[in-house]
């Protein structure tokens, strides 16, 4: 008998090589309908692998990240059996479950599969569902994996499998479908009861734009027809709200082949957006004892050396330009935190003259691959809200705490109300992946999870997402379709300092080296624009808004009045603008609403008699008329209500 105790500590008795379906069947047989896999001593695991000794165990259902996860990760193994079999010959890469749904890599020779071909692949995957097939672990050694993908033919398994340790190695089987998985599966297929195709792209093989181009199959799968019904729709207000197409229609940014992929043109309104977020934070930066700085687009290699950039960033860097000096090379920077420990060295430094906070909008350059590039989410030169505060140790957890403070008050001001933070560590079992020591690493990762609890903040941990120099805490949004964005970064480093031989003499008159925080509250200016266009569609808060009122004359005879107006408003510092137009009344608020302005202000004889304006808010309609002065108290108290402390 072995012993297996469940969240609740309680202990339950079982013969050993009990699974974890069979502990939740001897729960209920409600929870065991439900039970899709499991944590096994802190390991996800099949619910149908067998427990051969004592263990912890938490069940996951459908409810449960970990339970989608298992059933998305099946879903892939099903949709790759629905395509060998009406592919034969197919060869297949990987197929991992991602946030929303699955994707599969395949090689399907010279086929193409495109949008036609979607029905019949849905109308397979759901008849293969219904005979709730069983998926089987089975571990295989080397010899046997590779023998076996070499009589089938999958180059891509073989190169898989030559990377892998002996004894490491497992097979899943669904049906007539044999794939080298680790898994895990839920226990069978019948959980799959909607299922969608969602779309079709290309897909360099392990992302080597010199490798072969794959057919990268996405689906989602759900328990439930009414869930799939809601994904969709929640698909179709997605496409409404994204930022490429109303970026495109508010004339807010554009690209240009000529000027290359990945390189966003900021447009007149979209400028003026970007810079009113920029003057916002170096507002709220100046408050908390930030000091701006300015550094070049490019530095000599040996800066990205020194840092650990060079070799961490290498392929995603552009070419290095050389110079007519032989052997003198130069970057485009990846990152602004080598050149603002630069800074930090011009001058020697005391205890006194920390915590030291350098701020700068930073461009910064990186080649993603053509096929990753995504409008703003995704592009390859971006400016960062970077900063980096210089302190004792003694001064860490207070810093990071006034970060944090500053993301707040961001979220606020932008109306963010929904977000987690996570706290991003090191893989243990990977350590040559990052820089530094790790005492270095011991005490960075100690005091983001101390200010964390201390700060009560929602968060979780995740082993293995730290940068490569240090741990940080990342603070994950959701939007108004309830997607999730990383918006926010704030890391703890201690390798840079000592990577860069950074001092400061100490109360005691000794040398010491500093912390360093790295942060960006926006993280990309790019980025953020993007996630805020799609979160508000393109309604912007009414202070960061391009244009927050248009004046509507009813005919060219209240031009006057209108100029009146607008003089008043523009003296007010409202950002508005007079429709000159000969259109209908009823065409430019149509045209107004389009251009998602929050303000209408009708002008016709009326106001001009009585010096008001007849005021419509976009999306609500007719508020009646106002006195100018009214109407600009109107807009300063909303403004006030968002950006206040």
């Amino acid at each position: 008998m072995i012993n297996i105790t469940l969240p609740d500590g309680s202990v339950r008795q079982h013969e050993a090589g009990v699974t974890a379906l069979d502990v939740a069947k001897s729960i209920s047989e409600g929870l065991a309908r439900n039970v899709l896999a499991a944590k096994v001593n802190d390991e996800i695991w099949d619910a149908m692998r067998p427990i051969k000794s004592d263990a912890t165990l938490k069940l996951f259902t459908w409810n449960d990240t970990e339970g989608k996860a298992a059933m998305w990760h099946s879903s892939a193994h099903l949709m790759a059996e629905a395509v060998e079999v009406l592919y034969p010959g197919a060869k297949f890469g990987i197929g991992p479950d991602i946030e929303n749904g699955f994707y599969y890599d395949i090689d399907l020779g010279d086929r193409v599969i495109t949008d036609s071909d979607f029905p019949k692949i849905e109308a397979k995957m759901k008849e293969l569902a219904k005979q709730k097939q069983t998926f089987e672990r089975t571990e295989v050694s080397k010899e046997e994996a590779l023998k076996y993908f070499s009589e089938k033919g999958d180059e891509y398994k073989l190169e898989l499998i030559s990377e892998l340790e002996d004894g490491q190695i497992t097979f899943y089987k669904t049906g007539e479908f044999v794939d080298l998985c680790r898994g895990p599966h839920i226990p069978n297929t019948s959980p799959i009861k909607a299922l969608k195709i969602l779309s079709v792209a290309g897909a360099y093989w392990r992302g080597d734009e010199k490798r072969k181009q794959l057919t990268r199959l996405y689906g989602i799968t759900f328990p439930k027809a009414k869930e799939l019904t809601e994904y969709l729709e929640m698909l179709e207000e997605a496409k409404k709200r994204d930022h490429r197409k109303l970026g495109k229609e508010l004339e807010l940014f554009a690209f240009s082949q000529r000027v290359g992929q990945g390189l966003p043109l900021w447009l007149p309104k979209g400028t003026k957006l970007r810079e009113r977020l920029e003057q916002y934070l170096k507002r709220v930066q100046r408050e908390a004892g930030y000091e701006q700085v300015m550094c070049p687009h490019i530095g000599n290699v040996e800066l990205y050396k020194t840092s650990g950039h060079y070799e961490k960033y290498g392929e995603d860097s552009f070419k290095p330009i050389s110079t007519p000096v032989e052997g003198e090379e130069f970057f485009l920077k990846p990152m602004n935190c080598p050149h603002h420990c630069e800074i930090y060295k011009v001058s020697p430094k005391s205890y006194k003259d920390l915590p030291l906070r350098l701020a700068e909008f930073g461009t910064v350059y990186r080649y993603e691959q053509s096929g990753e590039l995504h409008g703003l989410t995704r592009v390859r030169g971006f400016t960062q809200d970077d900063a980096h505060i210089f302190c004792t140790p003694d001064q860490l957890k207070d810093e990071f705490k006034g970060v944090i403070k500053i993301v707040m008050q961001i979220f606020k001001a932008l109306d963010f109300k929904d977000f987690i933070t996570q706290v991003s560590l090191r893989d243990p079992e990977n350590k040559e992946k990052y820089i530094g020591t790790d005492e270095a690493w011991e005490k960075a990762e100690r005091a983001i999870i101390e200010v964390s609890e201390e700060e009560g903040l929602n968060g979780v941990i995740e082993y293995g997402e730290a940068a490569f120099y240090g741990p940080k805490m990342d603070f994950m949004v959701k939007d108004a379709l309830g997607r999730k964005w990383q918006l926010g970064t704030i890391q703890v480093d201690y390798n840079l300092p000592e990577r860069f031989e950074l001092e400061y003499v100490g109360s005691d008159n000794e040398k010491h080296r500093p912390v360093m925080i790295h942060r960006a509250p926006f993280g990309s200016m790019e980025r953020f624009v993007a996630v805020l266009i799609e979160h508000c569609a393109g309604n912007f808060p009414l202070w960061l808004t391009p244009e927050q009122a248009i004046i509507l004359p009813i005919s060219e005879k209240y031009h006057k009045y209108a100029e009146k107006v607008l003089n008043l408003l523009n003296n007010s510092e409202i950002r508005a603008r007079i429709d000159e137009r000969s259109e209908k009344t009823g065409r430019k608020i149509r045209d107004a609403e389009i251009k998602k302005i929050p303000y209408m202000l009708v002008v016709g004889e009326k106001e001009e008699n009585k010096g008001t304006v007849s005021v419509r808010r976009h999306g609500e309609g007719d508020l009646g008329s106002m006195q100018l002065d009214e109407f600009i108290k109107l807009i300063n108290n909303e403004i006030e209500k968002l950006i206040s402390e």
